[in-house]
């Protein structure tokens, strides 16, 4: 059996507020803009990207992801991907392809998650004012001091952590890599999986929301841990609240650090970690003792850190509950008002 995808391609997030977020991502994380449409969604691409951008920013009531896309090994596999989730007793719909790419195949999953599966796919390709002398790089280094080189991968929640991985390995191949099992319960709370040697391209959190289809957060890399610092560092001189980290998370050995753009949407910066090659790997189990979220075992992950999005009403926000200082205005970050201008 061959491998179905590939890796994670680019994901479609919702805001309140479009221009807020985008000038947070440009002016404050170093995305750029590389297109925008007639509905009032955003395309930006980081430097490292090879196809034509990472994010989208629509338009919505709230912070959420409203497309995963995920590019397959072959146009065979596509078609073998397609079949496998129609035989689950899912029924998604081909179409031809948003900008920058062609055919795909769009479902949602399980626990109410919808993505999208394609092979053919621009190349991205840069102008002379971008080009960079190096030919592998799909354009010149950022000389924004805070901009990520490419998207890294998404974490969901979904009311069964063992299920939505089971779900996952059996249908699309992914390979489920690790979990977190609370300590004093036999609760599993968190998983991770990937399409290829990362340590994860896809994470899923425990939901206990009855909301189908939430995100946790979305996640970019750089190449350096003296990055990601230096990253740290400078969206707090900007206003920006840092939620958690910077550490290093067990699980994958990733440094780690999380912040929130102007909808609330959890980002997540990483550098480091590991490879797993190990075609057979069976995923061990971490609890939060064992140092599955601080490899250091000397801090406490917020509960800030539960929300997930689009919002409970049932639960109070992070911000509600005090568990993070400031106002909400000054919890999002300084973008938020510039972006409004």
């Amino acid at each position: 059996m061959f491998q179905l995808l590939s890796h994670l391609t680019h994901l479609e997030v919702t805001s309140p507020d479009v221009e807020a977020s985008v000038a947070f991502y440009v002016d404050g994380f170093g995305l750029r803009v590389v297109d925008r449409d007639a509905d009032g969604s955003v395309y930006l691409r980081c430097w490292g990207d090879y196809y034509p951008y990472s994010v989208i920013v629509s338009p919505g009531d709230g912070p959420s992801v409203k497309n995963m896309a995920w590019r397959t090994s072959s146009p065979e596999a596509l078609d073998e991907a397609a079949a496998r989730i129609e035989a689950s007793g899912i029924t998604g719909r081909w179409s031809e392809g948003r900008q920058g790419h062609g055919r795909s195949y769009q479902f949602v999953g399980p626990y109410g998650h919808p993505m999208e599966l394609f092979w053919d796919i621009e190349r991205y390709r840069a102008s002379d004012e971008n080009a960079s002398i190096f030919p592998d790089r799909p354009e010149r280094r950022s000389s924004h001091a805070a901009a990520p080189r490419f998207l890294d991968h998404v974490t969901v929640a979904a009311a069964d952590v063992r299920g939505f991985c089971e779900w996952y390995n059996r249908v699309l191949d992914f390979r489920i890599m690790a979990y977190t099992t609370l300590d004093d319960a036999p609760i599993t709370v968190f998983g991770v999986l990937t399409t290829n040697e990362k340590s994860h391209d896809l994470g899923v959190v425990l939901d206990s929301s009855s909301i189908p289809g939430r995100v946790n957060h979305i996640a970019f890399w750089t190449d350096s841990d003296t990055e990601l610092v230096r990253t740290a560092d400078v969206l707090m001189e900007n206003g920006v609240e840092i939620e958690y980290g910077p550490s290093i998370h067990g699980i994958g050995e990733q440094t780690y650090l999380y912040f929130r753009e102007p909808s609330r949407l959890r980002v997540e910066l990483n550098s480091g970690g590991y490879r797993n090659y190990v075609p057979d790997w069976t995923p061990n189990d971490w609890t939060p003792a064992t140092g599955s979220n601080s490899i250091y075992r000397n801090s406490a992950m917020p509960m800030s850190m539960t929300e997930s999005f689009p919002h409970d009403p049932g639960h109070p926000t992070a911000t509600e509950e005090g568990v993070l200082p400031g106002t909400e205005e000054a919890l999002l970050n300084p973008y938020a008002v510039q972006g409004r201008g």
